[in-house]
């Protein structure tokens, strides 16, 4: 496999945080499989055209219409990125798990909606890995140094024209892992089975929606913790999840995603994608 900086588009410079311990001291035989699975991961080609492009892993899954015509990541300058933590981790009994976020209620968008820890790229961020992770720390006091990131996903477009690229990375032990909210952001931190993102089932639904005149499908997902805690997971935060969810069990949801065509919505938007913005990237698409 071609290591993932061998694409110019997505560099790796992970050494402001460095990792904790060996690869054989602290990640487990599935987890090490994920990591050489996506280590080399770029996004699947637009079109033939493309196929001989940098080196790397090409998604057998396919890219979904949501991100196909966004792929290059020259299109989003520093003020209109974002990036998100997918962070999974492993359970004693071998289900993989994904960390998520119950924002603030007192913040003024998306108060109270669930979000993976992320959110604008910032000047001082070298790519970004260290958006996500910075985010976390900030969020939910993830030590980014317990944290593997492995691959960039191709970035998805949100309703206010932000390019939110998910990292995804790996905790390296749960014993590490204390996660501790900051209540002026999050109100809590739980964790989801990550292969229920592929499962119809009760607890998902969806809604048609239209976006600048394009039709498309927003997703729900209701989940209860062992706790009881309930929590509803959708919009953008659902859609990359499932995304993530089929790159890594390699097959496609049971369901139809008919996530929305972004050339349509691009041109539409006419422009629109240097428009200055106040969001914060977390859950951009409600």
């Amino acid at each position: 496999m071609a290591p993932l900086s061998s694409n110019p588009d997505f560099p790796v410079k992970y050494h402001a945080f460095p990792w904790k311990g060996t690869q054989e001291e602290w990640i487990s035989p599935k987890l090490r499989s994920i990591a050489q699975q996506l280590r080399g991961y770029r996004a699947p080609p637009e079109s033939a055209a493309d196929e001989e492009g940098p080196g790397g892993v090409t998604s057998s899954v396919g890219m979904p219409a949501s991100v196909a015509s966004i792929n290059d990541l020259k299109l989003f300058p520093t003020k209109k990125r974002a990036a998100v933590l997918v962070c999974l981790h492993q359970t004693p009994e071998g289900e993989l798990r994904v960390t998520l976020t119950k924002r603030a209620g007192t913040l003024s968008s998306h108060s109270g909606e669930v979000a993976l820890p992320g959110g604008k790229r910032d000047e001082e961020d070298v790519d970004d890995a260290a958006t996500a992770l910075r985010e976390a720390r900030e969020e939910i006091g993830l030590d980014p140094s317990h944290v593997r990131v492995i691959a960039h996903l191709e970035p998805f477009l949100s309703k206010h024209l932000l390019g939110v690229i998910p990292v995804i990375g790996l905790l390296d032990d749960m014993r590490n892992y204390n996660p501790k909210p900051n209540p002026g952001e999050v109100e809590s931190v739980f964790e989801a089975p990550l292969e229920m993102f592929l499962k119809e089932s009760d607890k998902h639904w969806w809604k048609e929606r239209e976006w600048l005149g394009v039709k498309y499908r927003v997703h729900f997902f209701d989940y209860a913790t062992p706790a009881g805690q309930k929590f509803l997971i959708w919009g953008l935060t659902a859609s990359i999840l499932i995304r993530t969810a089929s790159l890594i069990f390699e097959r496609e949801p049971d369901f139809e995603e008919y996530s929305p065509d972004v050339k349509a919505v691009l041109k539409s938007s006419e422009g629109s994608i240097d428009r200055s913005d106040t969001t914060d990237g977390n859950n951009a698409d409600k």
